[in-house]
């Protein structure tokens, strides 16, 4: 009697092991076909999909290449004002942050100007500005240091200035930028004293 009841504990621990290793393996099939039903739902197991989105992805960067390298050879656009009976340009227009102040030429008086840009290509233009302002405004101060007295006389004085401010800094951009796109030079503060 006594090993019967030694068998019937053997049986009941080898079922409950038994039970337990039959839950294991079906959570992991359960799992599996989970993760395989939507990987397959998903179109992992699809390679022409995944081959043509590759082909898409291909054509879609050789297209940005190719505008991209167009438009670096083509420089700045001008950017264009619809207008029914002649074709206009939009003006851009930016004001240099600080003002220039300089000596004039044998002379003890100073000439301080702020200067605004005017262009009708677009924004890269005013971006290389900002790039390279320490060479521009290296540039406006060696043109206003060559002022003299006698230049202040004359009626076309700012005028003849801004012509040269404006040569100078384009001058200084198509050195750096190969491009220039400055347009007009307008002072917005002119004081000699």
């Amino acid at each position: 009697m006594a090993d019967e009841i030694d068998d019937e504990e053997d049986g009941k621990k080898g079922g409950g092991i038994l039970k337990i290793v039959l839950i294991a393996v079906l959570v992991l099939v359960l799992l599996a076909g989970s993760i395989g039903g939507t990987l397959f739902f998903t179109g992992f197991f699809d390679k022409a999909a995944s081959l043509d989105a590759e082909e898409q992805v291909a054509a879609m960067e050789l297209a940005a290449q190719t505008e991209a390298d167009a438009a670096a050879n083509a420089g700045p656009q001008r950017v264009t004002k619809e207008s029914p009976e002649l074709e206009r340009f939009e003006y851009h227009y930016k004001e240099l942050e600080r003002e220039f102040l300089a000596n004039l030429t044998n002379s003890r008086k100073v000439i301080q100007v702020q200067i605004a840009l005017m262009t009708n290509y677009d924004d890269r233009v005013f971006t290389n500005v900002d790039k390279h302002q320490f060479a521009l405004r290296s540039a406006v101060l060696n043109a206003l240091r060559q002022v003299t007295e006698a230049d202040l006389a004359k009626a076309s004085f700012r005028t003849d200035l801004a012509i040269v401010l404006k040569t100078e800094m384009n001058a200084v951009l198509e050195k750096y930028e190969d491009f220039g796109g400055i347009e007009e030079v307008y002072f917005t503060n002119f004081v000699v004293q």
